[in-house]
């Protein structure tokens, strides 16, 4: 005779906390939330599925191999299961799996070690300067509007080798593209297809002129990087340089918002970061740690999957709330208290972890270091003019706009 062990009960039926912020005006009153459910228990029920609050189950679930990105992201959970928005998402970098997943990383990981945002440095200094310099004659300015929504473009158009003249192109183009990973892609869907075959069309021609004639760029590594044979095809490398341009435009500019946010709410920091820019490196880690501009990153099993005392039933969106990991004082000594100077015991966690570790995250820093650089020492003292709410708290977000004063002739 067989005895069956017990099962650990779901984790919709183990009595977990529910929570809901999708309609709270700032982060910050998430975190309220998250925080309360937090000292419950390790998990909650959001929204669009379970939530994983703690550091310890965040870290553990974004190593563990029983875990993958949900096939199209959230597209399924909005009725969205075939057609060329499925099968463009489901086919990106960002959502294969196994062998696939680890042979494209393999072949573009020269291009995206950081000797490549080492070598784009200088441009990336440029562009932030030619923001901020017009700006500190007149003392005023909106840092979404002025700054943060201007800047990534430019840099990725550099690093591409595509025509800087174009950024709005490719502004557009995002903007519409990344409303796939929010949940109102369904009714987007028509909009979000028709911007990406247009920039494919773009870069497809850039392609193919870096086939026959290389530059210094990334589009020409991609097109002819090389491992032991094996080359990207046409489509794989479309499809890495628009994820690039994707993943790398939306989020850096949000990012670079609310960090400058976070530091304008803590001005000893900002006075800080501009006698010693030394720190801005490590000011960057406390950002991305306390002012994330994403909740998480949704996963799910194939199979029923024990975790945490319950069981994950297969095929259950599950989201690792990063933000509410970062905020874990199991894992960060004193987590709801911003310190640039910050000693860092665990790894911050918005970049992701495991075999889907953020591929531009070298980059992004770069990004991030010469913006908070040039911006605290040369917008000193600054004042904010209003509040506004971020932008909602599922999917990308951030400030809607920062209006600030700063003291001019920096």
């Amino acid at each position: 005779m067989t005895i069956e062990l017990d099962r650990p009960p779901s984790v919709f039926d183990a009595g977990f906390p529910s929570v809901e912020y999708d309609h709270l005006p700032r982060p910050e009153d998430a975190h309220a939330v998250l925080r309360q459910a937090r000292a419950q228990a390790p998990i909650a029920l959001g929204p669009h599925g379970p939530e994983l609050l703690t550091y310890e189950l965040v870290h553990a679930v974004l190593r563990d191999p029983r875990f993958t990105v949900p096939p199209g992201f959230t597209l399924a959970a909005q009725g969205i299961t075939a057609g060329e928005l499925w099968d463009r998402v489901a086919s990106s970098l960002l959502s294969l799996e196994g062998q696939a997943h680890h042979r494209l990383r393999r072949l573009v990981a020269k291009a995206f070690a950081p000797r490549a945002a080492a070598r784009i440095r200088p441009t990336i200094a440029g562009v932030i300067d030619d923001l901020v310099t017009p700006l500190t004659a007149v003392g005023r300015c909106d840092i979404v509007t002025d700054v943060a929504e201007k800047y990534p473009i430019p840099v990725i158009c550099a690093l591409l080798g595509t025509d800087r003249a174009d950024w709005r192109l490719f502004s557009d183009w995002t903007d519409d593209i990344m409303k796939t990973f929010s949940w109102e892609a369904a009714a987007a869907e028509p909009t979000i297809v028709r911007s990406w075959r247009e920039l494919d069309a773009y870069l497809g021609d850039v392609i193919e002129a870096r086939r026959h004639a290389p530059t210094d760029d990334l589009l020409s590594e991609l097109v002819h990087a090389e491992d032991d044979g094996d080359r990207l095809s046409r489509e794989e490398v479309l499809m890495l340089a628009s994820t690039l341009l994707l993943a790398g435009t939306d989020t850096t500019r949000n990012q670079v918002a609310a960090a400058v946010e976070t530091l304008c709410e803590h001005p000893d920091q900002w006075a800080l970061l501009a006698a010693h820019p030394e720190l801005v490196p490590n000011a960057v880690d406390e950002t991305l740690r306390y002012s994330p501009i994403g909740i998480g990153l949704f996963r799910s099993a194939p199979v029923d999957v024990e975790l945490g005392g319950v069981t994950i039933p297969a095929g259950t969106l599950l989201l690792l709330n990063g933000a509410s990991a970062n905020r874990d004082p199991g894992a960060f000594a004193d987590p709801d208290r911003f310190d640039v100077t910050r000693e860092f015991s665990s790894q911050v966690l918005t970049f992701g972890g495991g075999v889907h570790f953020c591929l531009g995250s070298h980059l992004a820093r770069a990004e991030l270091i010469e913006a908070l650089t040039v911006i605290t020492r040369r917008m000193p003292n600054p004042r904010r003019r209003a509040c506004a709410p971020w932008k909602p708290l599922t999917g990308v977000t951030g400030p809607s706009a920062l209006p600030l004063e700063f003291d001019t002739g920096f």
